[in-house]
């Protein structure tokens, strides 16, 4: 099983940036991808950016130009860059692993990040 741990979150003015990290640890050989989604207030969980053991990654158009995937295979730990941070980035984050040999995905736990205008 993997389990994923995501930090750096927090309260931050508008214009700030901030940097996610998630940091996996368990069967890190099931591991497919990595990416973060995120849930504001009131809406659905969707994708934000996704990064594959490769390197290839992927944006949603949203999230295009402001947002940066990354990874530390060292540490097995992928970060998430935000800047320019708005109000309507406020919600919560969250960690995703999409995994393979018929296991399931996981979830991080979330964090928490709110923008103030």
């Amino acid at each position: 099983q993997v389990q994923l741990v995501e930090s750096g979150g927090g309260l931050v003015p508008a214009g700030g940036s901030l940097r996610l990290s998630c940091a996996a640890s368990g069967s890190i050989f099931s591991i497919n991808s990595l990416g973060w989604y995120r849930q504001a207030p009131g809406k659905q969980r969707e994708l934000v950016a996704t990064i594959t053991q490769g390197g290839t990654t992927k944006y949603s158009d949203s999230a295009k130009g402001r947002f940066a995937i990354s990874r530390d295979s060292a540490t097995n730990t992928v970060y998430l860059q935000i800047n320019s941070l708005e109000p309507e980035d406020t919600a919560v984050y969250y960690c995703h692993a999409d995994t393979r040999f018929g296991l399931p995905e996981v979830w991080g736990q979330g964090t928490l990040v709110t923008v103030s205008s």
